[in-house]
């Protein structure tokens, strides 16, 4: 019986990216995925990005309560923002947790990484402050972009994550970055083939708080 709550059919509607599950017995936990286009399915459908696998995931694991991912994410979308954003989101879903994945914009856009920092932290305050739990998704820049601003560019997500004690995710795109079979012709964006590894990234480092 237990079984049968958890693959419920979970619906999806492409036009605002929300992926949600009908309410069952199990208490429903909700994941908010606060992303750029890395988590906005950038070359493929939102069906096709990993928050809607990490759902699939969740829908089969051994997890007591019954989970829901919504995903907000947006390509191109700036960690100013996402600051912006946020609030509603907040208001709206009531999650119980955020997955925090931004900066990729910002610093492709080479914004100061103080701006950057201080953006960040707005959203994980804004997170802790509405009850939820934070994960920080670490995010590189190519190398490209000079050692002095890729290297403290990167050390701010260890450092908000140090910072707020919240849960972290590395970088999202461990095992996928440089690997032409896994990134878009862009060099940017992780294919279609690369959303299960990074699933997996996701799930490496969290699942222990979703599961029994």
């Amino acid at each position: 019986m237990r079984q049968f709550f958890k693959i419920f059919t979970f619906y999806f509607v492409s036009a605002i990216g929300f992926l949600w599950v009908p309410l069952g017995w199990a208490k429903e936990q909700t994941i908010l995925v606060m992303g750029d286009s890395l988590s906005a399915g950038y070359g493929m459908s939102l069906g096709q990005a990993w928050p809607a696998l990490l759902q699939e995931k969740l829908l089969t694991s051994e997890a007591d309560d019954q989970w829901r991912v919504i995903n907000a994410s947006v390509s191109g979308e700036t960690t100013q923002g996402g600051v912006r954003r946020l609030p509603a989101l907040l208001d709206q879903f009531q999650p119980q947790w955020v997955l925090l994945e931004l900066g990729a914009n910002d610093g492709l856009r080479g914004y100061p990484i103080t701006t950057i920092t201080t953006n960040l932290a707005a959203m994980i305050e804004q997170s802790l402050e509405s009850g939820a739990q934070v994960a920080v998704l670490g995010i590189q820049l190519p190398p490209n972009y000079g050692e002095r601003y890729v290297a403290p560019f990167f050390a701010q997500y260890a450092t908000l994550t140090e910072r707020y004690n919240t849960a972290s995710v590395p970088f999202i795109l461990e095992n996928i970055a440089g690997d032409s079979e896994l990134m878009q012709a862009d060099g940017l964006h992780p294919t279609i083939s690369a959303q299960p590894i990074i699933v997996e990234n996701v799930w490496q480092n969290l699942s222990t708080f979703w599961l029994p």
